[in-house]
């Protein structure tokens, strides 16, 4: 089993309840927001998975089965290890949308 296959339930998974949180936060008039916060996140947390994954990798901390990967790397790391982070952007956003609608507080704070 690839890596790719075994990380595709997980990032579906997770599209899947990002959007639905996206579309609590257009029937809220907050799509703009809650997709600049995803973007924002998503990318820092990309920059810092390629960071640390080569840092990781050059010191030998792990590496990869050849016949896992697709053989696309950036730099020493496969590109499917950024399928993680998108999943857990995705799936956090999606969550927090959710738990901040079962609030009543629609990321607004009274203070």
């Amino acid at each position: 089993m690839t890596y790719l296959l075994l990380s595709m339930p997980f990032v579906v998974a997770a599209f899947v309840l990002f959007g639905i949180g996206a579309a609590d936060a257009r029937r809220r008039g907050d799509l703009r927001r809650y997709l600049s916060a995803w973007g924002a996140s998503t990318a820092v947390l990309l920059v810092l998975t390629t960071l640390f994954d080569n840092i990781m990798i050059a010191a030998g901390f792990f590496d990869y089965r050849e016949d896992g990967i697709s053989g696309i790397r950036i730099a020493l790391m496969p590109a499917e290890d950024l399928l993680y982070p998108i999943a857990g952007a995705l799936l956090l956003s999606g969550l927090w949308q959710l738990l901040d609608a079962a609030r009543g507080t629609g990321g607004r704070s009274d203070a």
